[in-house]
């Protein structure tokens, strides 16, 4: 009974110093990490560009990039904000739509969301409790993005 016990703490101990090996000294000192043996990486992911003759997959990055940068400077943007920077940032105004930033009872809405009609999907966004989020969607039969109550974009 006792060796059977024993058994597993000595494999134990066998596969531990398995993993060691002695030294000749001729080995490269250890840098304490893989990258550093290898070429430089950097953490920032290269900024996104406008895809004119891309299609709305494309120019989803960019326009992610675009309302993160929005909500960066100001986590509590609304629609004029989210639409002006895209307006800014090469997307076309009158292919937008965004919901209103109120309620019909005067207060603040939960979430709004924004979008643009690229040829025949939509770039849809949407910001509420503090978190954005997108996707690319097909245009619907009414030949807009968005269903329900949006609001003139006359800013």
């Amino acid at each position: 009974m006792r060796t059977r016990h024993l058994v597993p703490a000595a494999l134990a101990a066998v596969l531990m110093l398995a993993g060691c090996v002695a030294s000749t000294g001729d080995e490269a000192p250890a840098t304490g990490s893989p990258e550093a043996t290898g070429t430089p990486t950097s953490s920032a992911a290269p900024a996104a560009v406008l895809l004119p003759e891309g299609d709305a997959e494309a120019n989803k990055p960019f326009f992610d990039q675009t309302n993160e940068a929005v909500l960066t400077g100001n986590p509590d943007a609304g629609g004029v904000e989210f639409t002006s920077a895209l307006r800014s940032s090469g997307f076309d105004i009158a292919a937008m739509q965004v919901t209103p930033d109120v309620t019909t009872v005067g207060v603040a809405a939960d979430s709004i969301q924004f979008s643009v009609r690229w040829g025949e999907e939509c770039l849809i966004g949407q910001y509420g409790h503090g978190e954005y989020s997108s996707i690319v969607a097909p245009v619907l039969g009414t030949g807009t993005c968005l269903i329900g109550q949006t609001r003139p974009i006359d800013w």
